[in-house]
C-alpha cells in the first residue's frame, strides 16, 4: 500500500497493511531539519499538510507583536498570526438565524454553490499544485481552514472574550447565533478552497473539552455548534463526497462523539489517554469512527520514558488498532524539550508492532 492508500483505508473502516503514524511537532522542535513539515520525510509519516499563505499585511502585525514588552502575553504566534488575515466577513443568504432558517442541508447547498471567496484567486492554484505533488509521492494530504485556535467555538470566544461569550450563550443567544453563523460561512468558504484543491482530509478544530469535563454542556454544543459543523461538512462533501473529516478537540468530549459521527466526522484527535480511555472508545464507537493519536500523557512525554512509550504503542495497536481504525501518534504536541529517546522509541515501536498479519 502507498501511504495515501493506507490512511484512506483506515478512514474508510478498512484494515491497511500497517498502522499509519503521525506526530505533531512544535515549529521550534526540529530546526535542524529545515523547513516546517520536513519531519514527515525524516520519520516517514503518511500525511502532509497544506495551508493558506498569509496575507501581505500579516508581517506588519507580527512586527507589532515582536515589539511588545516581554511581560505582555497575547497568545502564541501561530494563533495570533491568523488575526491579520481576517478582514472579510462574508454574508451568505440563509445563514442569518434571526431571519429565515433553512437548516444545514439547504445552507450547505447555498455555500457549496457560492463563488469561492477572494482567497481562492491567489491561493487555489498554489494549493492544487502542492496537493498534486504530494499525491504523486503517494502521500495523503490534509488541509485546515485559517482560524483562531478553532473555527467556531474558539474563534467566537476569542473575539468576544471568554466570559462575555459564555454570557452570550446564556443571556443573548441571538447574538451568539449570528456570530457563529458568520464564522460558519467563513469556515465553509475557506474549507471549500481546500476541497477544490484536492485535499484528502479536511481538518476542523475546536477545543470544547477540559481534562475532566466539557467546557460547555453537550446540550449547548448540540444547540449552537453541531448544526453549523454539519453545514460545513455537508457543503464540502457536495464538492467531494469521498472527503474525510478530521475533528480535533483536546480534553474530554465523549458525550458529543455520537453527534460528531452523525454530522459526518471520520476521525477524532488526539484522544488523550489520561482523559478518555482509547480502548473503551474503540469498543463503543470503533465501527463508525477512527482515532488519531492515543499515545502518552504530558508527563510521559516530558520525562525520559522510552520503555513506557514503547509498551503503550504496543498496547494501542493491539486494542485501538485492532482491525484498523487507528492513526497512531502522540496525544500531545511534541515540544522542544521532549527527550529525543522518547520520540525515537515511539517511531521504532510503531515500525515493530504496526504491521497487520493475515486475518487481522
Amino acid at each position: 500500500m502507498t501511504p495515501r492508500e493506507r490512511v484512506l483505508a483506515v478512514l474508510s473502516g478498512q484494515t491497511p497493511d500497517r498502522v499509519p503514524k503521525m506526530a505533531n511537532f512544535y515549529p521550534e522542535s526540529l530546526p535542524e531539519l529545515g523547513t516546517r513539515g520536513a519531519e514527515g520525510d525524516f520519520f516517514g509519516t503518511e500525511i502532509r499538510f497544506v495551508e493558506f499563505e498569509p496575507p501581505p499585511q500579516q508581517q506588519e502585525f507580527l512586527d507589532y507583536l515582536d515589539g511588545l514588552p516581554e511581560d505582555v502575553y497575547l497568545g502564541t504566534p501561530s494563533t495570533l498570526k491568523n488575526y491579520a488575515a481576517w478582514g472579510y466577513y462574508p454574508h451568505v443568504v440563509g445563514m442569518n438565524r434571526l431571519g429565515r432558517d433553512d437548516g444545514p442541508a439547504k445552507i450547505a447547498e447555498l455555500l457549496a454553490m457560492a463563488p469561492l471567496p477572494h482567497q481562492a484567486e491567489d491561493q487555489l492554484a498554489r494549493l492544487r499544485d502542492e496537493v498534486a505533488r504530494y499525491h504523486e509521492r503517494g502521500l495523503a494530504v490534509m488541509g485546515t481552514p485559517p482560524h483562531l485556535g478553532g473555527e467556531l467555538f474558539e474563534t467566537a470566544w476569542r473575539l468576544r472574550g471568554w466570559k462575555q461569550f459564555m454570557l452570550d450563550l446564556k443571556l443573548n443567544p441571538q447574538l451568539a447565533h449570528t456570530l457563529l453563523d458568520q464564522l460558519t460561512a467563513m469556515t465553509a468558504s475557506t474549507a471549500l478552497v481546500l476541497v477544490h484543491a484536492g485535499v484528502d482530509i479536511l481538518g476542523l478544530d475546536d477545543d470544547v473539552g477540559a481534562p475532566a469535563h466539557m467546557l460547555i454542556s453537550p446540550l449547548t454544543w448540540t444547540r449552537f455548534l453541531k448544526p453549523r459543523l454539519e453545514t460545513i461538512v455537508r457543503a464540502c462533501r457536495l464538492v467531494n463526497p469521498q472527503l474525510k473529516i478530521f475533528y480535533h478537540s483536546d480534553g474530554y468530549i465523549e458525550p458529543i462523539i455520537p453527534g460528531l459521527i452523525e454530522v459526518g466526522v471520520d476521525v477524532i484527535h488526539p484522544v488523550q489517554p489520561d482523559v478518555m480511555a482509547p480502548d473503551r472508545l474503540k469498543e463503543r464507537f470503533g465501527d463508525r469512527l477512527a482515532f488519531w493519536g492515543t499515545v502518552g500523557t504530558q508527563a510521559t512525554w516530558g520525562f525520559p520514558n522510552a520503555a513506557a512509550i514503547r509498551e503503550e504503542v504496543r498496547q494501542r495497536i493491539a486494542t485501538v488498532g485492532r482491525g484498523g481504525g487507528l492513526i497512531i501518534g502522540p496525544a500531545y504536541d511534541l515540544e522542544p524539550a521532549i527527550p529525543w529517546d522518547n520520540i525515537e522509541s515511539f517511531f521504532r515501536a510503531v515500525d515493530e508492532f504496526g504491521a497487520y498479519g493475515q486475518g487481522d
